[in-house]
């Protein structure tokens, strides 16, 4: 039996299966939309945000006060790394579920889909390494 391309590209078990099922049917910017819509969901779960979207990263991942602390951020190099980690999960809001969010006709094939979800997939691992658990069942 062939292998799922969730399998191949190692998309992160804790998103909802209602992004496999989309993709599996071919509604691969939905299937991205949902998949981003869980990771802006579990950063304010996370971090008890006040704000979502663009503003709740920027919120959560502050390398001086945060939320979502990913880092010690006690040396520069431990608060660049938590500095870009909060443009890494404000740029995926802003450039990937935004545009499937806010417009109608965004068309994606699926291996752009897949991109997508191994992005999502990776800022994923990237809060269960600093010790977070990121299923929100």
């Amino acid at each position: 039996m062939p292998t799922h391309p969730f399998d191949e590209r190692g998309i992160h078990a804790a998103l909802p299966h209602v992004v496999r099922s989309l993709f599996d049917n071919g509604h691969y910017a939905q299937a991205t939309f949902e998949a981003f819509k869980y990771v802006d969901k579990l950063v304010e779960h996370l971090g008890g945000a006040s704000k979502t979207g663009v503003p709740g990263m920027m919120q959560a991942f502050s390398e001086t006060s945060p939320l979502v602390q990913l880092t010690p951020c006690l040396t520069t190099s431990d608060k660049d790394e938590q500095e870009g980690y909060k443009f890494l999960f404000a740029g995926s809001i802003l450039a990937i579920r935004n545009p499937r969010g806010h417009e109608f006709s965004v068309k994606d094939g699926p291996d752009t889909c897949l991109d997508h979800l191994a992005l999502a997939s990776m800022l994923l691992r990237r809060l269960e390494s600093a010790g977070y658990d990121v299923s929100m069942t």
